[in-house]
């Protein structure tokens, strides 16, 4: 990105297989892809989400062939879901058709319940048009067959559709009695109510205007993360599947805008069978509120102590105390210092997460980004680019020697001399972004801790603090003693720190064209190669080719001028 716009990385397309599946240390999948082999390969992987803030712990299956008569192999990655067992209901197809009806149901439009791309007439219907009209054979036409997310039929995922319409319509009724609810008195904190099946079928209830939400974008198509898309489920729903059955999963959704702070709290729960069978979550529900409203609550919540005559012996109020509300990701819900809220808490209490770390209350997840861009100063010049490769390299390294010599005769006096001219380098550097590696750290809260005190000794002082979790929930409470400072230990940051290497170079050629590009990716590739493997037949001919048009390289020449025009206009432009 680069202000706020996406930016094409100049080696888009060249990413190596190894650099988006980096878990597979030892290449065993690139390996065996590169080979045209076929079979099967699992392993644990880090998924980020939410802007790259979080992650979840998942296990992929990877299925891999060769395509016959090419030189390409196919892999298709599939994360394993919660649970084998699917559920199948009996309900009539009227039934079903009456409830999809409601106006706030809606279908995953990226899934394939039905193929609508075969026939023009077709290509404007949504899923859910699709469903109805297939279903009332006002459609014929349409051809609703194989679902391969699901590995059944259409008509097996269109009548879990159909049930999933019937069970979760008494929510509508719910929801509406709670609307009423809130019309008879002020508290507006609750915005949106939602629930989502593992059909891809979405309830959405709106407590208030869609003009007065908070949160503009949330479950609409431009907040991608959040509905459901072609290869993921919503993030509340694969944040309440990965939590405790019966707990809700709380959090303040990142904004791609560093400047716009988010002012709602999102909480959801996985509804799932608990049997015997381990049945999949079926469904996630949740609501969004405004931030401000779900901080009030929790500070009358922390006044209220379990004594005789209510008071607490200590409270948040006290000043020789900061309470803070964090998830199981580090971030902070709420503070006394409001500026604080979504921050990582390791950036305002860096030597109480740092003892957290070391005591295994949170765990530090490592990741890396081999497709980053990174923001480097570099020398600015208008220079006209070479217009002969092969002389890129030998006319750089003999433009930067003039280009010293001329400046060095021509700025030369006894000031510049004395100040060494570093004002006037300062003024040519920009920054740029280049591609780079990175890696940068998550952090997870350890489950079976639910309360952990603990005491830092610090420069002259001792600085005490106790964390405890909320039930049935990701959040935890943290109470901090703020009479001691801890200023000699530094903030935890989840800054990514760009990967220095230490380059091998084949011949003077390939120095000098990464000293000259500054190719980090590519002098990276120069130093481990990995398994490649040249095509079994080569194709030096077509018949439909007419070789005269082609070639004729060896008739070029480069004259004399053309070759130094550039470089002359280089040394003195600057």
């Amino acid at each position: 990105y680069e202000e706020g716009k996406k930016r094409r990385k100049p080696n888009y397309s060249s990413v190596d297989l190894s650099e988006v599946e980096w878990e597979d240390r030892d290449d065993v999948l690139r390996n065996a892809m590169v080979n045209r082999k076929t079979g099967k390969f699992s392993m644990e992987v880090k998924k980020t989400v939410d802007k790259g803030k979080r992650v979840l712990v998942m296990t992929n299956d990877y299925y891999y062939t060769d395509i016959k008569g090419t030189p390409f192999s196919l892999g298709v990655a599939l994360s394993r879901g919660h649970g084998k067992y699917f559920f199948r209901g009996n309900v009539t197809v009227e039934e079903g058709l009456h409830d999809l009806e409601h106006p706030d149901v809606s279908l995953a439009d990226e899934w394939s319940y039905c193929n609508t791309d075969l026939h023009p007439q077709h290509r404007q219907m949504t899923q859910l048009e699709a469903i109805k009209r297939y279903l009332t054979g006002k459609e014929p036409l349409l051809q609703c067959k194989y679902f391969l997310k699901h590995a059944c039929s259409d008509k097996e995922l269109i009548q879990e559709v159909l049930f999933d319409a019937v069970v979760s319509a008494p929510i509508e009724a719910y929801w509406t009695s709670l609307a009423l609810n809130k019309s008879e008195n002020s508290d507006k904190g609750v915005e949106v109510a939602f629930l989502g099946t593992r059909t891809g079928l979405s309830r959405i209830n709106l407590f208030v205007g869609p003009e007065q939400l908070t949160n503009q974008d949330f479950l609409t198509a431009e907040d991608k993360e959040n509905i459901f898309n072609a290869d993921h489920f919503p993030l509340w729903y694969r944040r309440a599947a990965e939590q405790i059955p019966g707990s809700f999963v709380y959090s303040i959704p990142f904004s791609t805008e560093t400047s716009n702070k988010s002012n709602v709290v999102t909480a959801s729960t996985a509804i799932q069978l608990l049997d015997d069978r381990k049945s999949p979550v079926v469904a996630a529900v949740g609501i969004q509120m405004k931030l401000e409203f779900f901080q009030r609550k929790f500070w009358t919540a922390s006044r209220q102590c379990a004594s005789l005559d209510g008071r607490c012996a200590i409270s948040c109020d006290d000043e020789t105390i900061n309470c803070y509300l964090i998830d199981n990701n580090g971030f902070i819900l709420v503070s006394e210092d409001y500026s604080q809220t979504g921050y990582f808490f390791g950036e305002v209490e860096g030597a109480v997460m740092n003892k957290l770390l070391t005591m295994g209350s949170f765990k530090r997840i490592t990741l890396y980004d081999y497709q980053a861009m990174c923001r480097t100063n570099k020398e600015s010049s208008d220079s006209a680019h070479s217009l002969l490769d092969p002389y890129n390299a030998f006319f750089a390294a003999v433009k930067w020697i003039m280009t010293e010599l001329v400046l060095f005769l021509v700025e030369f006096n006894l000031c510049s001399w004395w100040h060494s001219d570093l004002t006037a380098k300062a003024q040519r550097l920009k920054q740029t972004l280049e591609p780079c590696d990175t890696e940068y750290p998550a952090f997870v809260s350890e489950r079976t801790i639910k309360e952990t005190t603990g005491n830092i000794a610090c420069d002259d002082c001792f600085k005490s603090f106790v964390i405890q979790q909320i039930p049935s929930s990701n959040l935890f409470m943290v109470v901090v003693d703020n009479e001691c400072f801890c200023d000699s230990v530094p903030p935890i940051t989840m800054a990514p720190i760009e990967i220095r290497y230490i380059l091998l170079f084949i011949n003077l050629t390939s120095l000098l064209n990464c000293l000259v590009h500054n190719e980090s990716l590519k002098c990276e590739r120069l130093k481990s190669q990995k398994i490649r493997r040249r095509p079994e037949s080569c194709h030096g001919f077509h018949p439909e080719e007419n070789a005269r048009e082609c070639g004729g390289v060896s008739g070029l020449s480069a004259k004399p001028t053309l070759v130094l025009l550039p470089l002359l206009l280089t040394i003195f432009s600057r």
